[in-house]
């Protein structure tokens, strides 16, 4: 059986996403690996390009969206792990090795993700806590920053957390097996929350590799649909399909009132 299968979502991204083939192809840690692009009807001429490389190319006619391209992928991988991996993305010598190393010797790992860094070095948020009404309310109205924003821990060490971001994605047999594939309902966004908050509740973990490194140039792929003014369409339905109609009205009423009150008390400070 083939170790790892990686899978790459490319939209209108062909350079980016003939660095990040060339990054794996490059990474000769005596993995054996298969490389899966999904290209979503890019018009760049990624696909020409693409051929050129030792890759599995799906030919898209539009764009399906980021979760079900990834599941195309999915569905004819021969690998044990599945690596859902940005076409922003760049691994860093052994990175796919150290994630399934360590799910190989956890058990309870149903994905394992790495520390994503900017171009320049740097570290870049990549870790989720899952929302809830509680913690939208210590946040918005209390003030008690970050309970909801991306952020990175701060450890040197391997770490269990509540979700990561789907840049560099490692889904374990044993997830795979119990929670199966991304949920198609979601075009973009969320799509991330759900699969770990679903992996959760199947009593799998997810964990943090600091020691994994892998560059992610943020936003360079086009926020997965190509136009970044797009984002807010794609978001609200997603948000109601992830929350439920009734508690994402009431996120956004906390959010609302949140930003309300704070413009209140500059007002008068």
């Amino acid at each position: 059986m083939i170790d790892v299968s990686i899978i790459i979502i490319s939209y209108n991204t062909k350079d980016l996403t003939v660095q990040c083939i060339k990054s794996i192809l490059e990474d000769t840690s005596g993995l054996s690996k298969e490389i899966i692009v999904i290209d979503n009807g890019s018009v760049d001429g990624s696909v020409e390009t693409i051929r050129n490389y030792r890759v599995k190319l799906i030919e898209n006619k539009e764009n399906l969206g980021f979760a079900k391209a990834n599941n195309q992928g999915i569905k004819v991988a021969k690998g044990k792990y599945i690596l859902l991996l940005n076409s922003d993305t760049k691994i860093k010598k052994g990175a796919v090795m150290k994630l399934i190393d360590f799910a190989n010797i956890n058990a309870d790992a149903g994905v394992v993700g790495c520390r994503l860094i900017n171009p320049d070095s740097t570290p870049q948020a990549s870790v989720f806590r899952l929302p809830t009404i509680f913690r939208a309310i210590q946040q918005y109205w209390f003030g008690n920053k970050n309970l909801l924003d991306k952020y990175t821990p701060d450890v040197d060490h391997p770490v269990e957390v509540e979700s990561l971001v789907m840049a560099a994605f490692l889904i374990t047999p044993i997830a795979l097996k119990k929670v199966g594939v991304l949920d198609e309902r979601y075009f973009m966004y969320f799509e991330d929350l759900d699969y770990c908050r679903r992996v959760r509740h199947l009593g799998l973990k997810m964990y943090y590799l600091p020691a994994a490194e892998i560059v992610h140039h943020h936003g360079a792929s086009g926020e997965k649909t190509g136009k970044s003014s797009e984002a807010w369409k794609r978001l609200i339905p997603s948000s109601k399909i992830y929350h439920g109609t009734l508690k994402h009205n009431l996120f956004n009423f906390i959010l609302w009132s949140g930003q309300k009150w704070k413009n209140l008390l500059n007002l008068h400070n």
